[in-house]
């Protein structure tokens, strides 16, 4: 396969520099945000607006200069993740995998499999996921695994085989990268995890759409299944090694989860606004004429709106730490970003559920109306919160405010 001639559209999307990419990202989180609440309601799969965001050239922000990207930093695409879950935190959340598993392949990959990969990123290609397994309590417990496939005939070919869930995008993706060891000995002791790369529609692989969450319903968050999936040598990519050494991988995904948060945020305080203004009624001992004028909505409104701003900056300056770190990437550069990230995802899940949840303090009962479907903002925000213990975030900024000591080396920090 080529990389010259796979772009779904037959048309390459733009390059966007980090002033383009932003620009990009707000017109699609206006267009998602007209139909966001139907999809959430009616559980319609953002298929269309998951093309039309491969077209827009944003899927390809961070692809490095050397291979024909922009190479944008954590600050531009946290900010376009931020907007995009402004418009819809569903579709927001789905290329969630696809810029990690593309930092993946910056900090692992051989330059063949990047030069490889990258053109199918700025052709438009989505990544999806297969990393997470129900029922495991550690990725070293992780039962999927790549084995040699003898009976391709070819001795640099794998075997993949298992079963994972969450897979958020797998099912919407052109390539679902797979979280597996590599190896089992004699013994039957797994050996290093790595991705394998396999196209979503490869022999052997099945999507399935299982995901009933309460929140996030349309992010495709469901099973994949391994049977037999032949995988070329070059095909598979290191992932153990990511973690030998000081890192901002996890940051950076962490950071991703907190723009996502900080989006919901900001939309569930919008739609608050424009029902105030619009539809709700003034309580009778506040004595005005419009319900935006009730001087206690108004404060409900100053302290939410000081929550979603806390949350903005902290993401802006945790996005920064990222970004300084990756620049000089020592163990306490990568430290004091995953403390900055810390503090940006706890802000943001406080921020998010306050939001959703004091929206209809402000709005009054008919708010609460099923039909007005305002609730998605808490579900979405309960839901995705619910990705890492913000009070974990908490403990690690603790730790480090008690006794100066860094956060463990680890992906979720």
């Amino acid at each position: 396969m080529t990389v010259t001639d796979v772009a779904p559209s037959g048309v390459r999307p733009p390059v966007l520099d980090a002033a383009g990419a932003v620009e990009a990202a707000a017109a699609a989180s206006r267009h998602l945000a007209e139909g966001a609440g139907q999809r959430d309601a009616e559980r319609l799969l953002p298929t269309d607006e998951l093309d039309r965001l491969s077209a827009s050239g944003l899927l390809g922000v961070t692809v490095p200069r050397a291979y024909g990207g922009p190479g944008l930093g954590a600050a531009s695409v946290a900010e376009v993740v931020r907007l995009l879950a402004v418009g819809d935190p569903n579709v927001a959340q789905i290329p969630h995998s696809h810029f990690v598993y593309v930092n993946a392949l910056r900090l692992n990959a051989t330059t063949e499999q990047q030069a490889f990969f990258f053109g199918l990123v700025l052709d438009g290609r989505r990544f999806g996921n297969a990393q997470s397994e129900v029922g495991t309590k550690h990725v070293r417990d992780y039962r999927t695994v790549l084995t040699r496939d003898a009976a391709a005939g070819e001795g640099d070919d794998w075997r993949l085989d298992g079963e994972k869930g969450y897979s958020t995008g797998a099912l919407l993706a052109d390539w679902i990268p797979v979280l597996a060891h590599r190896g089992v000995d004699a013994a039957g002791e797994k050996g290093p995890l790595h991705v394998a790369w396999v196209p979503r529609d490869a022999e052997g692989v099945t999507v399935v759409d299982d995901w009933d969450g309460m929140g996030q319903r349309t992010t495709a968050s469901g099973t994949v299944r391994l049977e037999g999936v032949r995988v070329p040598d070059d095909r598979v990519v290191p992932y153990h090694l990511t973690f030998d050494g000081p890192q901002t991988y996890g940051a950076f995904a962490q950071l991703l989860h907190a723009a996502i948060d900080t989006g919901i945020a900001r939309a569930a305080l919008g739609d608050a606004a424009e029902f105030v203004t619009t539809r709700s009624r003034p309580h009778p001992d506040a004595g005005v004429e419009r319900a935006a004028d009730d001087p206690l909505v108004v404060r409900a409104f100053g302290e939410v709106e000081l929550a979603v701003r806390s949350a903005e900056a902290l993401l802006r300056e945790a996005a920064a730490a990222v970004d300084a770190a990756d620049a000089d990437l020592t163990a306490e550069s990568a430290g004091h970003a995953s403390l900055a990230v810390a503090a940006a995802r706890a802000s943001s899940t406080a921020a998010s559920l306050e939001a959703g949840t004091r929206l209809f303090e402000v709005a009054g009962t008919r708010s609460a109306l099923d039909s007005l479907n305002l609730h998605r903002h808490w579900r979405n925000a309960r839901t995705h919160t619910l990705h890492d213990p913000a009070g974990w975030k908490v403990q690690h900024l603790g730790r480090w405010a008690v006794e100066g000591r860094l956060p463990p080396n680890h992906g979720q920090l």
